[in-house]
């Protein structure tokens, strides 16, 4: 990839990364106050639907550069000389890539915005410096293995990954006649929900393991334990608690995500 362009995809990864965070931050709040332990309504209700929002802000330019300069850089990489049929599996590998490698800004942002949605009496900067004087560092990235692994799952790699298996012509059109004129894709908004329904047991242990006590079992960071634990205190509810709001935010994100991005790429290049 030429530096020009990987600058331009690094750019446009991060300011549609941020363009999404914000836009569907309520839906977020919900969905982390809906998995919480301590239950919807003492998690803050509907009070302070942007609590913990300063994290995100800072974090979501970086984090969905980092995806995308990696997907760009490893989708380059793999596609030299390769053949047709392994199309499709060279953009799983450099989603997966591009996730494991944006998990390491993903990660402390995400949990310092999840302590606070959680606890909207208090500031991101006091969450913050709590979570540093109490577990430090290692604390910021308590989740990452459960934050990769719900990430890197099949389904949501398939949906990140879905412009791979379409033609370039395919996707800029589905792009242009979505996005652009304001209309919705609805496969591409079956194909996200899917992959959020599916996939919420792991976002739910996610969630557990993130704002857990500092040396409680959940804060081990064992996915296994944490999907056991609440397995048996709330079952088959609990492990798809939040799966409403997380399946619009995904739906919609992944469309607005996709379609922002090829815009500002196209601008800067």
């Amino acid at each position: 990839m030429e530096p020009r362009e990987s600058w331009a995809a690094l750019t446009a990864g991060g300011v549609a990364g941020v363009f999404v965070d914000l836009i569907l931050f309520p839906l977020d709040t919900v969905k982390t106050r809906l998995q919480s332990p301590q239950g919807f309504r003492k998690a803050g209700g509907f009070h302070g639907i942007y609590a913990g929002v300063p994290s995100t802000a800072i974090g979501s330019f970086p984090n969905a550069a980092a995806f995308f300069i990696t997907y760009e850089n490893v989708k380059s990489l793999l596609h030299h000389d390769s053949t047709s049929y392994l199309t499709p599996a060279a953009h799983m590998v450099a989603a997966s890539l591009g996730e494991v490698v944006a998990c390491l800004i993903r990660v402390p942002s995400e949990v310092v915005k999840q302590r606070a949605q959680v606890s909207p009496s208090s500031s991101t900067l006091r969450i913050l410096s709590h979570t540093l004087y109490h577990e430090g560092i290692q604390g910021l990235y308590r989740g990452y293995k459960s934050t990769v692994l719900r990430e890197g799952t099949v389904e949501e790699v398939w949906v990140r990954a879905v412009s791979g298996m379409e033609t370039q012509f395919q996707l800029r059109k589905l792009l242009q006649d979505s996005f652009l004129s304001g209309t919705v894709s609805p496969l591409g908004i079956l194909k996200g929900g899917f992959a959020a329904a599916v996939t919420t047991p792991l976002d739910v242990a996610k969630t557990r393991i993130m704002l857990a006590k500092a040396g409680s079992s959940n804060a081990s960071g064992n996915v296994l334990t944490a999907l056991s634990g609440i397995w048996r205190t709330q079952g088959l509810s609990g492990l798809f608690a939040g799966v409403v709001p997380r399946m619009a935010a995904i739906s919609l994100g992944g469309f607005i995500f996709l379609g922002t991005y090829e815009k500002t790429r196209q601008l800067l290049l």
